[in-house]
Parts: C-alpha cells; sequence; structure tokens
C-alpha cells in the first residue's frame, strides 16, 4: 500500500523549514560582478537564523553590503516565516538603531544582542513564496502598499525573488506611487546570487 500524503498543514510546515533552511546562508554576486563590473557591485546578502524562542517559530536577520565594506551594511532586517495555506507569508521588520547589529550576520555574540524590543514592523512590506518544485518563488504582498521615499518622490517597493537551495535571484524596483514609473533600482536586469556558505543546520526544528 503506498503511504498516506502528507496533511496539507504537515507538507506546508515541510516547505516553511525548507524555505528557512535553502534562505540561510551567505548568498555572493561575484560572478556577476566579476563578469559585468560597470553594471554590478559585488555584493553579499546574509540570511541568519534566529533561535526559536525569538518569534516562537522560525526567524531570520539579513544584512546586505557590499564586498568592500562588511561592517557597513546598507540595509538589515528581520523575517518571521509564518505558514498560510499552500504558501508562505514572510513579516519584514526594520531595526531601530540598525548600525548597533552591523556584523550580526557574521557574529552571533552580535546577533544574541537583537531583541524584539528593536523591531518594528514594516507593515505592507511582507513577501509571499510559493514552493515552485524545486525553488521557491516570491514577491512583495499585492497592494503597492509597501512605500518608500527616494529622493522626495514616493514610491512603492516591487520585488520579485527566486531561490533554490543554492542561488538567491532578485529583482527589486520602486515604482512612482503616481505613475508607476521605475524610480530606483537595478534597470540591468536582477540581481544573482550564489551561496557561498549554509546556515541551514542553525535553524530551529519546529517540534
Amino acid at each position: 500500500m503506498s503511504p498516506h500524503p502528507p496533511h496539507p498543514a504537515e507538507a506546508i510546515s515541510n516547505d516553511l523549514v525548507t524555505l528557512a533552511r535553502w534562505m540561510a546562508g551567505d548568498f555572493s554576486n561575484y560572478k556577476q560582478a566579476f563578469e559585468n563590473s560597470k553594471d554590478y557591485a559585488h555584493i553579499h546578502v546574509f540570511f541568519r537564523p534566529l533561535p526559536f524562542d525569538f518569534f516562537s517559530g522560525i526567524g531570520l536577520y539579513s544584512e546586505q553590503v557590499y564586498d568592500y565594506d562588511l561592517w557597513r551594511p546598507y540595509r538589515q532586517g528581520v523575517h518571521r516565516l509564518v505558514a498560510q495555506g499552500d504558501q508562505i507569508y514572510i513579516e519584514n521588520y526594520g531595526l531601530k538603531n540598525a548600525l548597533y547589529y552591523a556584523g550580526a550576520a557574521r557574529d552571533l555574540t552580535i546577533l544574541k544582542t537583537i531583541t524584539p524590543d528593536c523591531l518594528e514592523r514594516r507593515y505592507h512590506c511582507s513577501m509571499i513564496f510559493k514552493r515552485d518544485g524545486e525553488r521557491f518563488r516570491g514577491s512583495v504582498e499585492p497592494g503597492n502598499r509597501c512605500l518608500i521615499e527616494k529622493n522626495g518622490c514616493q514610491t512603492y517597493l516591487d520585488s520579485y525573488v527566486e531561490l533554490t537551495e543554492t542561488t538567491w535571484v532578485s529583482l527589486d524596483k520602486g515604482m512612482d506611487v503616481n505613475t508607476h514609473q521605475q524610480v530606483w533600482g537595478s534597470t540591468f536586469g536582477p540581481l544573482r546570487f550564489e551561496k557561498r556558505e549554509s546556515f541551514a543546520q542553525e535553524v530551529p526544528t519546529i517540534q
């Protein structure tokens, strides 16, 4: 007899853990930057798992840094993964006094100083991921309400991600709230990262 298919809740929790384990790592676009340094800087994206007690679930701390300036990230965040039916909803949080925690993705003693009190929820800026075979596809939640002001212009974030066990491809664009024309972000196509180091073993197991 064939085994019973997994219950939907079990399947999604398995996908949630898989997504977290695939995200947990040091990703670099070294190849892309080396091959086309005029259009792409060499960037690292780090996702470091947080302890289970932080959210009573699975969370990640992230940093994006230029390779030449690893201690001054230009973007930091905290992310809480939540199962929602057939998709995974990732709440995004900013950090108050974010530079206090610079380097936390590489130094666990700094990571341990981050507490939930440090966070500010970025409403309307959550990402929604769905599994598609051996990859996950993610995009910012619908509604065009993840607002970011750049150079006096009010924009909304248009963000798309594809993730496999070893790669991270992302394209972030800021669109004018009135004209829907692109104001900021890559005009040369997505950033393509390869995982240099995995932190999957640090993802807490769900009981």
